[in-house]
């Protein structure tokens, strides 16, 4: 019987569609954080760079053939961990992101 994460974390990857908005938001956001350094002379807060850091690695993972579930699996569970550890960090060590 297969578990609940091998079917959601290690299936078949979405496609082109969902790849593209995980990609253009991660763009975006790196955008912003590069206008805001360069332009604007200011610090932005470090938690973007961890958002960019995982919509970025969900877009790969989504942007894969269907052959290649365990790649795709790979990449989101790192996607989440990245995630999880800015929450993490949020939490223990607010002035380290903020």
């Amino acid at each position: 019987m297969p578990s609940i994460i091998d079917e959601t974390v290690f299936s078949e990857p979405s496609g082109r569609p969902l790849a593209l908005v995980f990609l253009c938001g991660a763009l975006v956001l790196s955008g912003q954080h590069g206008y805001y350094v360069v332009v604007e002379d200011a610090t932005p807060l470090s938690a973007v760079l961890f958002l960019i850091a995982g919509m970025a690695l969900s877009g790969i993972a989504e942007s894969l053939p269907g052959s290649r579930r365990r790649a795709a699996g790979v990449l989101r569970l790192t996607a989440l961990s990245v995630l999880v550890s800015m929450l993490v960090i949020l939490v223990t060590m607010p002035e380290l992101v903020i």
